[in-house]
């Protein structure tokens, strides 16, 4: 099954990360190709992706691109559906997560707080105060509206493990590390309460990348 099962994806990518963190609770060997989307390739090493992102999965042969087919598919395939909740309702609310997360908090979150905060300095980059700004205020109603969906409690509680954690841990992984996101999401007790839990989750930790964020 490694030989059978290939993820292409960089590395310090979040939604690389996603796709790992899912492929660990399974169990299921699989097989990395380093491949960075922000970087010029030769022809023969440039990303199996129309659209040049990352990851990409694949599988003897069927190739499979975007985030959230790629961990369902996994989940389904491999891991016996054991992260998708039987639940309609917090099935839904999983898949309503995941869609805020993809829409309106992974620029502000990670391309914006996490980048110039944190990865730009760390990589020798230069850095731009006014992004961080800009990006802690688009990230205001993301995170209003997944605090609302923590404190309900059918998804994101930090006990059971759904796709939905899959998705959101590894960019909140990187935005707790900005001194204002740790700020921000300090003030969201519910979404706080949901990370201080799922931080130690043996399949983050296991999954997280060498870099500028340290393991909890």
């Amino acid at each position: 099954m490694t030989e059978a099962l290939t993820l292409y994806g960089y590395y310090h990518s979040v939604y690389t990360w996603a796709a790992r963190m899912t492929l660990q609770t399974t169990g299921v060997g699989w097989r990395d190709v380093e491949v960075n989307p922000f970087a010029a390739a030769p022809e023969d090493q440039k990303l199996p992706h129309p659209f040049g992102r990352v990851p990409v999965l694949d599988h003897d042969g069927f190739r499979l691109y975007e985030t959230q087919a790629i961990t369902g598919y996994i989940d389904a395939q491999f891991g016996q559906g054991r992260l998708t909740p039987h639940d309609l309702r917090a099935r839904a609310r999983m898949n309503q997560v995941i869609g805020i997360i993809d829409s309106y908090a992974y620029i502000p979150l990670v391309r914006q707080v996490f980048s110039h905060s944190v990865f730009r300095p760390w990589a020798n980059e230069p850095s731009d105060s006014d992004v961080i700004k800009a990006g802690l205020d688009a990230a205001t109603t993301a995170l209003a509206a997944l605090e609302d969906i923590a404190a309900e409690g059918l998804v994101l509680t930090g006990e059971t493990l759904s796709l939905a954690d899959c998705h959101l841990a590894p960019m909140m992984a990187y935005f707790n590390a900005a001194p204002a996101g740790y700020d921000a999401l300090s003030a969201k007790p519910a979404l706080a309460q949901w990370w201080d839990r799922t931080r130690r989750e043996t399949v983050l930790v296991e999954t997280w990348p060498v870099g500028p964020v340290q393991k909890p």
